[in-house]
């Protein structure tokens, strides 16, 4: 699940809504909005995320989150290590590999390490 497939259905859920009801609403069929809801489909467009902000009547700052919720949620994501040292690319692809025998205390560990800031060597 996609961090965006996770914000829209606690959404949808905490106002009340079917799925049928908001796809019906934003002109989406029930199956596209199952397959976003489970991640299964990439990032949605902008338009459709003013529908859906539309639609729910949120407030600017919770519409802003919810767009940049959805900028971090392409389930394929692609990482560019070209003209970077050797280690850097083997980084990328061990991650690759393994991302789905991590622990969530082990995501979190290293979400808090990517969040310090870095010196400029």
């Amino acid at each position: 699940m996609t961090p965006f497939a996770h914000a829209l259905r606690d959404l949808r859920k905490r106002k009340g809504v079917t799925q049928r009801d908001l796809a019906r609403a934003i002109g989406v069929s029930p199956a596209y909005l199952s397959a976003l809801e489970h991640g299964k489909k990439g990032k949605p467009s902008f338009d459709l995320l003013q529908r859906i902000a539309g639609y729910f009547n949120i407030i600017w700052d919770e519409a802003d989150e919810l767009f940049m919720t959805a900028e971090a949620s392409h389930p394929r994501v692609v990482v560019d290590t070209s003209g970077l040292p050797p280690q850097f690319t083997a980084l990328a692809n061990r991650l690759a590999r393994e991302i789905r025998t991590l622990s969530p205390d082990m995501v979190e560990a290293l979400e808090k390490l990517l969040d310090e800031p870095r010196s400029k060597n």
